[in-house]
């Protein structure tokens, strides 16, 4: 929960520093450049992505960012693609 916790709060979180710079309009490349360290969760969204799939989990964030961390989506329409999910439970089977 701490980690989770602080790539959301502190400036101090390379992934919340390189999803900064990617909102303020960075290429993926010039934000990764400015981003001090290894941004994890650009590296493994892609990946968790793969086997959530294979397992037939829902995960519609971790798709939007494998798709901005790719550039297979634009970061306007990732926001679209985010505000524009209809509500639903977080927890199935109860």
């Amino acid at each position: 929960m701490g980690d989770l916790v602080a790539t959301c709060s502190s400036p101090l979180s390379r992934n919340r520093t390189y999803g900064e710079r990617l909102g303020r309009g960075m290429g993926l490349a010039e934000a990764a450049a400015g981003t001090s360290g290894v941004t994890e969760g650009v590296k493994s969204a892609g990946p968790v992505l793969e086997l959530a799939r294979a397992h037939a989990v829902e995960m519609p964030i971790t798709e939007v960012v494998a798709g901005v961390t790719s550039g297979h989506i634009d970061i306007g329409q990732a926001a679209v693609l985010l505000a524009s999910r209809s509500a639903k439970p977080e927890r199935y089977g109860v």
